[in-house]
């Protein structure tokens, strides 16, 4: 929506090609229905450190500021919450989808819907130089129908919430015209985990503090919700660290990474030996001694696993009782698949397109949005990357 509505603003007549029957399916659910569309702290840190030259030209031409003037020209109010997210002040995703869509009708973009595009062939001229009033692209799609334009700008997205639409299938379409893709895997993911603590604990949700472990290199960390659930782990703790485990596992194909907890991450080891021994003293019975500071079901895990009930809480028990609770690690098995990812890791690589979203391979060809492997935090990231991805190559075409 953004690269057709750039685009119309240099004169071009525009269509989108669009696969559902409705525009912004996606947009949606973005942010748990309410579309946490920017964040104030907009910078290329947030992306993955190959794509970061990229990412700061484009977000040169259109900033995190361009965007929330943008959006407000379009008549959407905007609010932060107390991390830097920002949301519409309707706290509804429809709120974004509706302006754009007004937007649209008012400049005469024309969308045709349930197009599923099957091939793109370029048309007169070459490759990469030439009569460029001679090229122009034939789009068909899987029902027969076709389409021509002088350019094209594939916003196809990633892997993740297939029954959306993004199914990976705008990757074969770039192939086709020599790019090369990194290998989509699910991102921003639950993780899959085998451990009597997500049987026993399953629903319950704590604070914690998050560690993937790879040997004694801390590869990511993150302090947030841990969710407890039949097949594992979830919560925004797992999600802001899930990155590098799904890359491990289903891009390198290792059989296991390692997970540390810290559940208690407001009091040192010190701290929270000195807590336990002073509620010994004061005679509270070994399975409460966590009480007030775990709920009671954290609590009458640890008592057991660290073999407290008996009333030794001292020595080695008191410092597996610390150790569980400071230390705890997880093998994670696996991660769950494109339909819980919120994101996709991976796609076009940024070194295969130009400043200007480009493609270095092909004329007249660019793209916008998740199809380019930039690879973004949670936290509005991803979505601020469609909107100047978008209007920088709709500005271009």
């Amino acid at each position: 929506m953004m690269a057709a509505l750039f685009a119309r603003r240099t004169g071009k007549s525009v269509v989108i090609l669009e696969k559902m029957q409705k525009l912004g399916k996606k947009l949606l659910i973005t942010g748990a229905g309410r579309c946490n569309l920017s964040n104030r702290t907009l910078n290329s840190s947030f992306y993955k450190s190959e794509a970061r030259p990229l990412v700061e030209s484009v977000f040169r031409k259109f900033d995190g500021a361009t965007i929330l003037k943008y959006f407000k020209e379009l008549g959407l109010h905007v609010y932060a919450d107390e991390t830097g997210r920002l949301f519409p002040v309707t706290k509804q995703a429809a709120s974004v989808l509706k302006v754009l869509e007004l937007e649209l009708a008012r400049v005469k973009v024309s969308v045709e819907c349930g197009f599923t595009v099957s091939e793109i062939n370029p048309v007169g001229g070459d490759r990469r130089s030439g009569d460029s009033d001679s090229l122009y692209f034939e789009v068909v799609s899987s029902g027969g129908l076709s389409v021509r334009g002088k350019a094209i700008i594939l916003c196809g997205g990633g892997k993740s919430y297939p029954a959306l639409g993004a199914d990976g299938n705008a990757y074969g379409l770039a192939k086709k015209f020599g790019h090369s893709t990194v290998e989509p895997v699910p991102s921003t993911v639950p993780l899959i985990v085998k451990d009597p603590w997500c049987h026993f604990l399953q629903g319950q949700k704590i604070r914690a503090k998050v560690r993937v472990l790879e040997g004694r290199e801390v590869l990511r960390e993150a302090d947030g919700d841990l969710l407890f659930t039949q097949y594992g782990l979830s919560g925004t703790a797992i999600l802001d660290v899930s990155d590098p485990v799904s890359i491990a596992l289903n891009r390198e194909k290792k059989k296991e990474m390692i997970l540390e907890m810290d559940l208690l991450s407001f009091l040192s080891e010190d701290e929270l030996r000195s807590e336990i021994k002073k509620r010994v003293r004061r005679g509270i019975p070994p399975g409460d001694l966590l009480e007030g500071l775990l709920p009671h079901k954290f609590s009458t895990l640890l008592a057991r696993e660290a073999d407290v009930l008996t009333g030794n809480v001292s020595g080695a028990s008191l410092d597996l009782l610390v150790a569980q609770i400071k230390r705890k690690k997880f093998r994670v098995l696996g991660t769950r698949g494109w339909n819980e990812a919120e994101f996709t890791a991976g796609g076009i690589p940024s070194f295969e397109v130009t400043e200007k979203l480009g493609s270095k391979f092909q004329r007249g060809l660019a793209f916008a949005g998740e199809i380019v492997d930039v690879q973004a935090s949670r936290g509005g990231y991803q979505l601020a990357w469609a909107w100047a991805s978008g209007a920088v190559a709709g500005s271009a075409a």
